[in-house]
């Protein structure tokens, strides 16, 4: 049959589905909310505890195996719907356990870090339904770096670690972001 062919072509033939645009749109304002929240955090870190500036911290990071999901897939010339897909929600599971470490550094902003780790797990699932409705392939990458959180050994470490956390997080977004906006103009 000739539509089996287009099983990892981009998805064009779904830029005029009604259902995949409401999708995108109502994702991307999601995840623009989500990257304001990580921003506050992000500030409360620098203002807590006056860690900045990344550049100054990279010493540090090397010590400390803070991973960075990865989002190659969502990238590449060859852009595939499924795969990138598929990395932005194992991201963002990865992601909303990560930020336990940020909610025992920011005691004061527990409400928002536990909001924070709901939006991420709401967005994972809805990108999952969404893939399961369009009946896309899910394709489960494995994680780079250790699942579970780092251990710090001082309270400074604990601290460069949130902020990279965060600041990885805050990458992640930007990146998730620009894929679902690639898409919504396709």
């Amino acid at each position: 049959a000739p539509w089996q062919a287009l099983d990892g072509a981009p998805l064009a033939e779904l830029s005029g589905d009604q259902d995949f645009q409401l999708f995108l749109h109502k994702n991307l304002e999601f995840t623009r909310k989500i990257k304001g929240d990580v921003d506050v955090l992000q500030h409360a870190v620098c203002e807590t505890f006056q860690l900045c500036k990344e550049e100054e911290l990279l010493l540090v990071r090397q010590d400390l195996g803070i991973p960075q999901a990865p989002l190659e897939q969502c990238h590449r010339r060859t852009f595939q719907t499924e795969a990138c897909f598929s990395q932005i929600r194992d991201g963002l599971r990865t992601y909303q356990g990560s930020l336990a470490a940020v909610l025992k550094l920011l005691p004061g902003h527990t409400g928002l870090v536990e909001t924070l780790q709901l939006d991420a797990a709401n967005l994972s699932s809805n990108i999952q339904q969404q893939m399961e409705d369009l009946g896309l392939a899910t394709v489960t990458y494995p994680t780079e770096g250790p699942g579970p959180l780092p251990t710090f050994s001082s309270d400074f470490q604990h601290q460069v670690g949130g902020f990279f956390i965060l600041a990885n997080f805050q990458r992640f977004l930007e990146t998730a972001y620009r894929a679902l906006r690639h898409l919504a103009r396709l």
